[in-house]
């Protein structure tokens, strides 16, 4: 669970939202709605409220960011030290603590499995903002990504669009043979009845016979036309299936390129012989997942960029960023130059922390025996005793009070305030 950041749902009638942490000023915590920065008050110290409700399925994140640039109490030598300033500038260093975790866990990290995880909190969480790629190893967007697939997609349909023009050609050619061979066919039998009739009235007249041979003649010819006719439709026929052979090779295929050209749809997708070493560009998983070596001899993949070891040669993998540098991911080895890991200044964040809240154990009603760890009392340890309203030091065997003298007997040796300690 996280200590300063607050995630809701708008149901588009609640205005009010409680959040579960404090803060020292009402400026740290800062309110959006679907990523906007959105105004509210206070109703009460944990209650935030909007002038109008967030929408009906409107993202509401509430977030604290103490302000750690500057110390919220500065001590002076021999100047009063009270509980409430000890306990602002322990809150400070904690708050800023919470807050340095908080940004580390929603770093994205390698799951167990060796994949990258974009989920933090049992949500996925969309990567955005990500501009279009200009050199070989840039992360493609779906954008970019969407348009590359259907101008493939357009030429393989071009292709298969005049295959299929080509066949429809064809068989309108072989129709119009077809029916240009049965007109023969009833030229032919017309002239064999014609050839009937005038064998029978041979007798009668020899010129009909002479017609009727002429045109059995004009018939055979017309069957010759028929015939190369019937042979151009099927060649048309073979070359409508050589331009679907073709469109489908643009489709599907990975050993190689296509009509001397390019490569097929799937080759650029998935890969393919020849596409990464012919056309320097590498395919679209590739550009993914591949992480044995540079996909085009300077450029990485995206998962290299975001977990390898190889990414670290430049300027660190996003892995390296969050958890340590280094092949090895150690928090104490540098990312890059002097610049540590969001996880070695959150840890060295905490280490100053512990060693302060070990001196230094807070408000208690009774004296205690151990320190905020469990560990040992060691001389010098000091805690509030708020049944007495005094604060008491440990000298390494007893607890005793501090309290405060008259500085004018040391007026002479240029002291101003002095602390004695009275046992």
């Amino acid at each position: 669970m996280a200590n300063s950041i607050y995630e809701s749902t708008g149901d588009g009638s609640t205005t009010d939202f409680t959040i579960p942490y404090s803060y020292l000023e009402a400026d740290d915590v800062t309110a959006f709605v679907d990523g906007v920065s959105t105004s509210f008050t206070f109703t009460s110290d944990n209650i935030v409220s909007f002038a109008t409700a967030p929408a009906n399925g409107a993202a509401v994140r509430i977030v604290r960011n103490t302000d750690i640039a500057s110390l919220n109490v500065t001590y002076s030598d021999g100047g009063a030290l009270t509980a409430k300033q000890l306990n602002d500038s322990n809150t400070q260093l904690l708050y800023g603590v919470q807050e340095a975790i908080d940004t580390a866990n929603e770093a994205i990290t390698l799951d167990d499995d060796g994949k990258f995880d974009a989920q933090v909190s049992s949500t996925d969480r969309v990567i955005k903002n990500v501009a279009d790629p200009t050199n070989a190893q840039d992360v493609a967007t779906k954008n970019y990504v969407d348009t590359a697939s259907t101008s493939q997609v357009n030429q393989a349909t071009t292709q298969a669009t005049n295959a299929a023009n080509s066949a429809t050609a064809a068989a309108n050619s072989a129709t119009a043979s077809a029916s240009s061979a049965s007109a023969a066919s009833a030229s032919e039998t017309n002239a064999a009845t014609s050839a009937t009739t005038a064998t029978t009235q041979a007798t009668n007249s020899s010129n009909s016979a002479t017609a009727s041979a002429n045109s059995a003649t004009a018939s055979a010819t017309s069957a010759t036309a028929s015939a190369t006719s019937a042979t151009a439709a099927a060649s048309s026929a073979t070359d409508a299936q050589s331009s679907e052979d073709e469109a489908e090779e643009w489709a599907t295929k990975t050993n190689g390129i296509v009509a001397s050209t390019g490569y097929s749809s799937k080759a650029w997708a998935t890969g393919g012989t020849g596409v990464t070493n012919q056309s320097g560009g590498g395919a679209s998983e590739e550009w993914a997942t591949k992480t044995t070596a540079t996909v085009d001899g300077t450029e990485y993949s995206a998962k290299e960029y975001a977990i390898g070891a190889q990414a670290a040669n430049t300027s660190g993998s996003a892995k390296q960023w969050a958890v340590g540098g280094g092949a090895s991911f150690d928090i104490n080895t540098a990312v890059e130059g002097t610049n540590y890991s969001a996880k070695y200044y959150a840890e060295l964040a905490a280490s100053t922390l512990d060693s302060f809240d070990d001196v230094y154990l807070g408000g208690k009603s009774s004296a205690p025996s151990v320190d905020n760890d469990g560990d040992p009392l060691t001389a010098g340890d000091l805690y509030f005793d708020t049944t007495t309203s005094k604060l008491r030091y440990y000298d390494g065997s007893a607890w005793n009070n501090v309290e405060a003298v008259d500085t004018s007997t040391f007026a002479t040796a240029g002291f101003s305030i002095a602390m004695s300690v009275a046992l």
